[in-house]
This record gives structure tokens, C-alpha cells and sequence, in this order.
């Protein structure tokens, strides 16, 4: 069985305020292209690897909002995350949580205005 979701797309309202957003609270170097005219910012991708990476895009289909479908990124430590998500002005929307032995998650909105979720191992 493999992952059935391979790729996702953020909308964005500002590139710049959400590439500077998303590589400090999460540590990634994301990769700046122009895709059928769209402005996108690539996380990093492993091929072969477990997942599914995706982008930051920009354009008219592109709007950001809390409703909808809900992104899990895994982070090393979830306290950590959100602070640093705090630090670059992302309301907490639902505070760190365990979930027995699955770990723990909490969700954010980051600076367009997207409900991002986190999850992360048990320490």
C-alpha cells in the first residue's frame, strides 16, 4: 500500500510573508518557481521517502482560509514548533494535545490565514 496524497498546495496571499513564515517556524528551505504562470514555494522533497510534500502557491485559485482540508506536518517537538510559530505571529487555534500513544498534535494559523495542523512523536 502506498500514500494515497502526493502532493499538496497552501494558498498564499503574500509569498514573501509566508516563504519568511513557514521556513522559521518549521526549518525548511523552500525552492521559488513559476508554475503555469502561478508563483509557488516548494518544500523539500524526498523521493522514495514515506509522505507527501507540496507547495506555497499564489494566484487567483489560490485562497487562503480556516475551513477545509486540514494539513498534518510532523515536527521533532511540538513545543518547540509553536513557539516558534508564536514568535512569527501565528495564533494557536487548538493548543498541544496527547493523544495517547500516538503522540501529540495542536493546530495553527499561519500568517495567510490557513489552519495548519502539527503532530509529533511522544517524547
Amino acid at each position: 500500500m502506498i500514500n494515497p496524497v502526493v502532493h499538496f498546495e497552501i494558498p498564499v496571499e503574500d509569498m514573501d510573508r509566508a516563504v519568511r513564515f513557514y521556513e522559521a517556524v518549521f526549518g525548511y528551505r523552500l525552492r521559488r518557481e513559476t508554475v503555469d504562470g502561478y508563483p509557488m514555494a516548494f518544500f523539500p522533497r524526498a523521493d522514495g521517502g514515506t509522505g507527501a510534500s507540496g507547495a506555497l502557491a499564489k494566484g487567483d485559485v489560490y485562497k487562503p482560509a480556516k475551513a477545509g482540508p486540514l494539513l498534518y506536518f510532523d515536527v521533532a517537538d511540538i513545543d518547540e514548533t509553536l513557539a516558534r510559530a508564536s514568535a512569527q505571529g501565528a495564533t494557536i487555534l487548538y493548543p498541544k494535545k496527547d493523544i495517547g500513544e500516538a503522540g501529540y498534535v495542536a493546530e495553527i494559523e499561519d500568517s495567510e490565514g490557513n489552519r495548519i495542523a502539527l503532530s509529533a512523536p511522544r517524547d
